[in-house]
């Protein structure tokens, strides 16, 4: 048994479709599963353990290429899957495995997709409301326990990352993840994140700031307003070592971003941090994990900025009260 799965654009949305890889692996025990997945997505799946081997996906996230993912679908056929679960909901994402011929190609209706899904399955968002659950559901009914994220991480692989990027290897550090893929909407203000490094940052407990090379300059603006109490990592590591470092903190405090689901599948103690996202659709999958909203008429609104101008479900989550949940996390 051979099984393709067509992988989510996003990383936090990859982290959610591990349920989906875990109860594939329980139904097919010695199936090789295999993940066709963006290249900023390959880490990830490097470290859980139901992922055999990761394909390339080599589009862009929106490019269409139809003779390019035909050409794709065509090679894939000489791996001989049996079946593919097809994840993203967009027509172009079902045309590899149309093109590779597999027998059983499963997933959403989404994008009026009958000739290139032969099992489509409806949604129902009111049985399945949060997204893990909706993948999860592709492999059959659910558990009731259903499997959570889990990431790989190992004490050699840790102290690795640090070495590699001239850190202590002793301390505990808290992280704090201050980016947001989507949009500022989703991003805790840099003032409170150094109002929070102040707060929670010993010499013992250092703040350590990780994310991207676009989180660079938010990173720059925490470090230097919280005074010496964070050191700015975002841009200056792989995701491999992120991860390597969020699973040796003492404590993680993220906006809803695909690090948070990094830190809640490495079982980090958590504070996730929603404004204009909503905890019902994509929460932290681990009893670990702590959300601070407000939970205004407004929110949740899914914009990549505030509609209203005030900000106020991020403006309104005090330092105080973030650092008393994560000192009471740890």
């Amino acid at each position: 048994m051979k099984i393709l799965v067509v992988a989510p654009s996003w990383i936090g949305d990859t982290i959610l479709a591990q349920p989906l890889l875990a109860l594939l692996r329980r139904k097919h025990p010695t199936a090789r599963i295999e993940v066709l997945a963006a290249t900023w997505s390959a880490p990830l799946l490097g470290r859980m353990s139901e992922v055999d081997a990761v394909i390339i996906n080599p589009f862009r996230h929106g490019e269409f290429s139809f003779g390019a993912r035909r050409a794709l679908g065509r090679r894939l056929a000489s791996a001989d899957f049996h079946q593919a679960y097809v994840l993203p909901n967009s027509w172009k994402s079902a045309l590899a495995p149309y093109f590779a011929r597999i027998a059983r190609r499963i997933g959403y209706q989404g994008e009026s997709r009958y000739l290139l899904l032969n099992e489509r399955h409806r949604l129902d968002p009111v049985r399945h409301p949060q997204l893990a659950q909706r993948y999860a559901a592709l492999a059959g009914p659910l558990p009731a326990d259903l499997p959570q994220p889990r990431l790989n991480s190992t004490p050699e692989q840790q102290q690795a990352a640090r070495k590699a990027l001239g850190l202590p290897a002793s301390a505990q550090p808290v992280v704090f993840c201050p980016g947001a893929e989507y949009g500022p909407a989703k991003r805790w203000p840099a003032p409170h994140f150094a109002a929070l490094a102040r707060r929670v940052a010993t010499p013992e407990h250092p703040a350590w700031l990780v994310g991207s090379d676009k989180d660079a300059a938010v990173g720059d603006e925490i470090a230097a307003a919280a005074q010496g109490a964070a050191l700015n990592l975002c841009g200056r590591s792989t995701l491999e070592q992120a991860i390597d470092l969020i699973a040796s903190a003492s404590g993680v405090v993220s906006n809803d971003s695909g690090l948070m689901h990094v830190a809640a599948a490495l079982d980090r103690p958590l504070v996730a941090l929603y404004g204009s996202s909503s905890p019902a659709y994509t929460p932290p999958l681990s009893p670990r994990a702590r959300i601070v909203s407000r939970n205004l008429s407004c929110s949740p609104c899914f914009k990549r900025e505030c509609p209203l101008g005030h900000f106020d479900c991020m403006n309104g989550i005090a330092p105080e009260q973030v650092a008393q949940t994560l000192l009471a996390l740890r």
